[in-house]
């Protein structure tokens, strides 16, 4: 089967990006008008105008108002530190650790309950197919811009008739899941993080403002209790462009 054309904006914007990349033009730098750019790729104005916009996204260019589009000082690469502490804060994880960095953490989260676990969400779960979970959605922002997504699963044996089903209502809302599993009598004792790199699909590549394709790590994450039953599993997706993911954990001196 061929594979699906690229649309043309993403093609001007990847030879822009290469060109950006060979130093075609300096940081700071100002662009040829976006009437001369399209006319070197022969295609229409809008055309044009997204591949910039992309580009802005991405941060390797910058618009200003009634002068045009400059190259932009390359973002700083940040690093995110997961550890077996992060959840012992309060709140939300995540907003602690943009907190840490000194930056502002948001996210907006859709739920959606009643839904069939696929086959791959069941055995991570230790349910079986087609259990109803919530699954929710989240998109993570730092300081307005895209940080990571995450698709949570819970299954509904565990949280329906519960005051936490659905992560952004009730007593509990926005908070994480070890402070919303606590709060119904379910103590998380362990978590296990699997980090795969892959690379952006078109979906992942919209709304973490990068490219089809571009290199992201997905981290497959699972909570147990004290039981050793998983109450929550989440695909977390990283764009390596502008985060690195470092892993802390306590090392226990030997004692004789």
């Amino acid at each position: 089967m061929v594979p699906d054309e690229p649309p043309p904006y993403q093609k001007v914007a990847d030879d822009l990006r290469r060109r950006l990349a060979a130093g075609e033009w300096a940081v700071g730098d100002k662009l040829p008008s976006r009437a001369q750019l399209a006319a070197r790729y022969k295609v229409g104005p809008n055309v044009l105008q997204k591949a910039q916009e992309r580009l802005i996204i991405e941060g390797l260019l910058e618009g200003r108002s009634g002068s045009g589009t400059y190259v932009r000082v390359p973002r700083e690469r940040r690093r995110l530190v997961r550890s077996r502490h992060r959840e012992w804060r309060g709140g939300s994880p995540f907003e602690a650790d943009m907190a840490e960095l000194g930056i502002s953490g948001s996210w907006d989260a859709h739920s959606q309950a009643r839904t069939p676990a696929p086959d791959e969400i069941a055995q991570r779960l230790g349910i079986s197919p087609g259990d109803l979970c919530v699954r929710t959605a989240y998109e993570f922002l730092a300081d307005g811009q895209p940080v990571q997504t995450s698709v949570s699963w819970e299954p509904m044996a565990i949280t329906g008739d519960t005051p936490v089903l659905l992560p952004e209502m009730g007593p509990m809302a926005g908070k994480g899941v070890v402070e919303r599993m606590q709060f119904i009598g379910i103590t998380v004792a362990d978590a296990v993080e699997v980090p795969r790199p892959a690379r952006a699909t078109q979906t992942q590549a919209n709304l973490l403002g990068i490219s089809l394709g571009d290199l992201v790590l997905v981290i497959e994450r699972t909570y147990y209790d004290t039981d050793g039953r998983p109450v929550e599993t989440a695909d977390i997706v990283v764009p390596d462009v502008r985060w690195e993911v470092a892993y802390e954990y306590g090392v226990q001196p030997r004692t004789e």
